[in-house]
Parts: C-alpha cells; structure tokens; sequence
C-alpha cells in the first residue's frame, strides 16, 4: 500500500499557499501523492480555490507526488478544456498526474448554473466526456458525434506525458460507479465519515473489491484502489486491515473539521508508514 494525503481545501484551507505549504511538507515527510477535492462550494457559501490552478502551484513547489483531484465532476465541465488543463498539468509535473473523476455529488453545483443535475444526464456525460478525453490525449486526430458532445477533427498538442494516457480514478459506491471504475485504471472510495472517523469496516471493503476487481486483473494491470482515512501516526494500527482489504492506497483525508491547520500540517510531518516501519521520503514514480 502506497500513502498520500487528500485535502478539502474548503473554508481557511481554500488559501492556496496553505495547500502548496502542506503539499512541500508532506514531499518531506514521505507521502506519495497530493489530492484535493473539486467542487464549487462557494456555491453553497463556503471558500474553495481552483484544484487545477492549485495543483500547477503544487507541481512547481514538489518534484516527486503524484497530483490529483478526488474527484472531478466531469459533467460540469467541458472535456476539451479538461484534456487540455490535465495534458498541461502532466507535462508541467513531470508525469505525475492522476485524474479523479466522478458525477459530482451536490446538486446545486450544476442547477446554480443551469446545468442539468439529473444523476442519469450526469452519469451519461461523464461517460462520453471520458471517451472524448482520452481520445484527445492520444495526439491523433479526433472527431466524434455523441450525445453531448461534439468534436470535429481536433488533434491535442501537446499530449500528456504519459502514455498511454493519464491514469483515471472513478469515484463513488453506487453499483454504476463500480462498473464505471473497473472500465479505467482505479477506485477512489470514502473510508472516513465528517466526524474524522473510520466509518467503512475493512471487511466490507474487501468485498467490494473483490466482487470489483479480480486479484488476477489487479496483478496484471496495476488496477489501484484508493480510499480516503484517517490516522493518529505512521505507527496506527488502522493500515494493515485496510491494506489486507485490497486498498492499494492510502489517502490520509485533511479537513478543518478534522483540526487547524497547525494540526494537519503536524499529522502530515508525522509520516505515512513504510514497508519496514520506518518513514522514508522516496519518489512516487510515474506509471
């Protein structure tokens, strides 16, 4: 099991400087990955930041975490503008990207603009946008009719880093989002609830792994699964049941109901665990 950290920059946490700072501390400390959520909380009265704008912020202070939203809300955004902010991330990190991407799961965000909130009208444009995404990122010539979205002959320069394409996380723990995710290259399910506690049982975890993912598949194809937690140290006892579950990461989840600020930053000092117990910075090399 790999360790990152997954921050919801809402409220004091939506300054982006507060992010880039806990992002060079947690390089330091050993973690492997920096995720934040996308969502348009101002919406609903709450400070949040741009994740795309940030995690550029992130790429330049850091040179070895892997980058990430969890998740992002496909069908309010346009897939081009998203190929061309994730093909330009990747390239400004190095290869470091994963994307998050899941239908989004407050409503206001889309009715607020006049976007359709229906889960099914959201379910179908994240399907297609991913189809549309991904044959961008291919650098050859795209055009495709679909319901939702269009393309007319585009090719994307310059394509992302890696290849052969950025690796996409599906988000959620509907039966669709099951199927949704073992069609890409990883899950990203909440293991923690509001309180900063554990609210998932590692055995009803494994289950759903198991029924997802195929212990052959995940061998031969790297399939990863993510989940978001909480922990007191690199020394909690809390890592070894999920990781017996299948988890293949670990994303220690940061919130301000959680702490302050000095409270975060000093959990992330702290250290993820390592393979020997010993917490040791290392890169997270891209796949």
């Amino acid at each position: 099991m790999r360790y990152g950290i997954d921050i919801a920059p809402l409220g004091g946490l939506a300054e982006p400087a507060r992010i880039v700072e806990l992002a060079r501390a947690a390089e330091d400390a050993g973690w492997e990955a920096l995720f934040v959520w996308d969502h348009l909380a101002f919406v609903w009265g709450v400070p949040c930041p741009d994740p795309w704008v940030v995690l550029a912020a992130v790429a330049q202070a850091t040179q070895r975490i892997r980058l990430g939203t969890a998740v992002t809300p496909l069908a309010r955004r346009r897939p081009q503008v998203v190929a061309a902010q994730v093909a330009t991330l990747d390239r400004l990190s190095g290869g470091r990207v994963i994307l998050g991407a899941g239908l989004g799961g407050v409503e206001v965000e889309f009715t607020a603009f006049g976007d359709d909130g229906d889960a099914r009208v959201r379910a179908a444009k994240t399907d297609e946008a991913l189809r549309v995404i991904t044959a961008l990122w291919s650098g050859e010539t795209v055009t495709h009719h679909g319901r939702h979205y269009r393309v007319e002959g585009v090719r994307l320069a310059p394509p992302p880093v890696q290849r052969p394409r950025v690796p996409i996380w599906i988000g959620g723990d509907s039966p669709a989002a099951h199927r949704r995710a073992a069609r890409w290259d990883g899950w990203i399910v909440g293991g923690d609830n509001e309180e900063g506690e554990m609210a998932v049982p590692a055995g009803e975890l494994a289950a759903a792994i198991s029924s997802l993912v195929p212990a052959d598949r995940a061998a031969a194809e790297g399939f990863d699964v993510a989940m978001t937690g909480v922990s007191t140290g690199p020394d909690d006892k809390v890592f070894e049941a999920y990781q017996q579950a299948g988890v293949t990461w670990w994303l220690e989840h940061l919130h301000e109901r959680r702490g302050t600020f000095d409270q975060l930053m000093a959990r992330i000092e702290a250290g993820a665990p390592s393979g020997d117990g010993v917490t040791t910075p290392g890169p997270a090399a891209p796949r």
